[in-house]
């Protein structure tokens, strides 16, 4: 990369906010000029970029004069708001949040799967779901190998996707469970320590939940695919980072094992395990989403079950952010 970018990062106390600025460090995105936005609670503190300390500015309407690449990473809300003023002012917005994502004028990117998505933005590039994009980073090499109808799936999706309250809630429940102290939850609706909940994000009157159905709506607009189907029940398991993801799927065209490890084997971000099974603990920290337990389904014609495991703050948001941010 020749060219230097100004860049800003909104929501950057934040857990996603922290890793992207890691990810553009370890990853040498040419930053000629950094901007640290938040909250007025985080203004002030300063995080390291290169050895320096940066300090954290208040978001405001002036946040984005002289910015060329903004990546937001605060909510959906904070992204409706401000989105459109840094487009306005010239950036180009990398949207973390689930604020554009079916917007049909904004494309959803996943740089290994539909990178050449990004010539058609009109300024905002949404971010997918974490744990669609890391399904899909195991699923996509078999759809064109195979051709996808459907999958049925369960998530079993790590606190830290919630956000750096859920991390301290899990560590201290843990604590005062060791401890024999009285605890409260606040940001899960029940004890996550020592348990599993069934329910990530608000029930629809359909019964899925609406980060359960973000699995084949995004999904569709990733692959290209209007016609593909899935049936997902997301899991908030205790684990501190990484999220699993146990799919079957079926497709169109006969199977083997074979050649569906070899498409997985080919794909770039991807990395199989012949032996064994990656797990979050194994996971954690790294760019690649690792497929395990590969084998032919037995309840579906033309079908194939795995486990994918991935760190849903790389992939599943910081990392896939600077890879859009790359493509520019």
């Amino acid at each position: 990369m020749s060219k230097s970018f100004r860049v800003a990062i909104v929501g950057a106390s934040g857990a996603v906010g922290v890793e992207m600025l890691r990810v553009m460090e370890r990853r040498q995105f040419p930053v000629s000029q950094l901007r640290l936005l938040a909250s007025s609670r985080s203004a002030g503190k300063t995080l390291e970029f290169r050895g320096e300390d940066v300090v954290i500015e208040t978001l405001g309407m002036n946040s984005f004069e002289g910015i060329d690449v903004a990546l937001f990473s605060a909510g959906s809300g904070i992204s409706k708001e401000f989105a459109p003023v840094a487009v306005q002012s010239g950036a180009v917005v990398v949207d973390n949040s689930s604020a554009f994502r079916m917007s049909e004028s904004v494309p959803l990117v996943v740089p290994e799967i539909n990178g050449g998505d990004i010539k058609h933005h009109l300024g905002i590039i949404a971010n997918p779901n974490c744990t669609t994009a890391i399904t899909l980073m195991a699923l996509h090499p078999l759809h064109k190998k195979f051709r996808v109808k459907r999958i049925f799936a369960s998530s079993y999706q790590a606190v830290s996707g919630a956000g750096a309250r859920a991390l301290d809630e899990l560590r201290q429940q843990v604590e005062a469970l060791a401890k024999g102290r009285e605890f409260r939850h606040e940001v899960f609706p029940h004890q996550i320590a020592f348990n599993v909940i069934p329910q990530v994000d608000s029930f629809l009157e359909t019964g899925y939940t609406k980060e359960e159905m973000k699995m084949q709506n995004e999904g569709r607009r990733i692959m290209h695919l209007p016609t593909f189907k899935a049936s997902v029940t997301c899991v908030r398991v205790p684990v501190y980072r990484a999220h699993s993801v146990a799919v079957s799927a079926e497709f169109d065209r006969p199977v083997g094992l074979g050649e569906a490890a070899e498409a997985l084997r080919q794909s770039p971000g991807v990395r199989i395990m012949e032996e064994g099974y990656p797990m979050p603990l194994t996971c954690a920290g790294h760019d690649d989403c690792v497929v395990g337990r590969l084998r032919l389904d037995c309840a579906l014609e033309n079908g194939l079950a795995f486990w994918v495991c991935g760190d849903q703050l790389l992939k599943g948001a910081a990392l896939n952010a600077v890879q859009i941010a790359e493509l520019l």
